[in-house]
């Protein structure tokens, strides 16, 4: 049986990882909060908060099924460019470089969970993207969407004393809180927590202060099992 920290995607899953300690990585400088994790320690399908320090590195690698990642705070940088807070970059499947942060950043990171080779590279600030309405206090920018591929990513903002009514999810949704909170019938979400949702998962979502959120549907689909891996 495969290594596993919350495999079982037909359980709703919440992690405030604020409350979580620092673990250990390969490099003697990057520090990560495991959410997920699905295989081996170093080479499993894994969703990781990731913490680089000053003058941070990893030697170049290659990155098997994709890598995904929202810059949270700092600036990430890589030979192909430097990403500061609110980059998000999609790296496919065959997609090479040797990471590094000069003065430190902080990292969502998704591995292994990308399977293709033409998937998109997605490479964007989206602190420069336009809002789009989507009803009921909320708002959105899509971050990746190609046909051929079952998931799909974006960023919601709801506003103020907004209750945008019941949610579902017909595929499950992985969530992200990046600013603000929002609570439910089950609890309080602050920035940093993640939740996994269950396939066709209902709730009804409201926030007081205002709420900024990385939204994952569809994913499942690319997920391994605990006893499959």
């Amino acid at each position: 049986m495969a290594d596993a920290i919350h495999g079982d995607i037909s359980v709703r899953v919440v992690v405030h990882t604020k409350l979580m300690p620092w673990g250990a990585s390969p490099s003697s400088t990057v520090w990560r909060k495991r959410l997920h994790l699905v295989g081996p320690t170093e080479s499993g399908q894994v969703t990781s908060v990731v913490r680089y320090q000053e003058h941070s590195q990893f030697p170049p690698h290659d990155h098997p099924d994709g890598e995904e990642i929202l810059v949270l705070a700092g600036v990430f940088s890589d030979e192909h460019g430097d990403w500061p807070a609110g980059s998000y970059l999609l790296n496919p499947q065959g997609f090479r470089h040797a990471p590094y942060s000069r003065d430190g950043c902080l990292l969502f990171v998704k591995l292994r969970q990308y399977p293709g080779m033409d998937r998109t590279h997605v490479a964007v600030n989206t602190h420069t993207m336009s809002w789009q309405p989507l009803g009921g206090g909320r708002e959105r920018k899509s971050l990746y969407l190609q046909p051929g591929y079952q998931d799909t990513t974006r960023l919601e903002r709801w506003s103020p004393d907004s209750a945008p009514g019941e949610l579902t999810y017909a595929r499950g949704a992985e969530l992200f809180v990046l600013d603000g909170s929002f609570e439910d019938e089950h609890g309080r979400y602050d920035a940093h927590t993640w939740m996994r949702l269950p396939t066709r998962f209902s709730h009804h979502p409201r926030t007081q202060e205002r709420c900024e959120l990385y939204v994952k549907e569809g994913g499942f689909a690319y997920l391994r099992s605990p006893t499959a891996s």
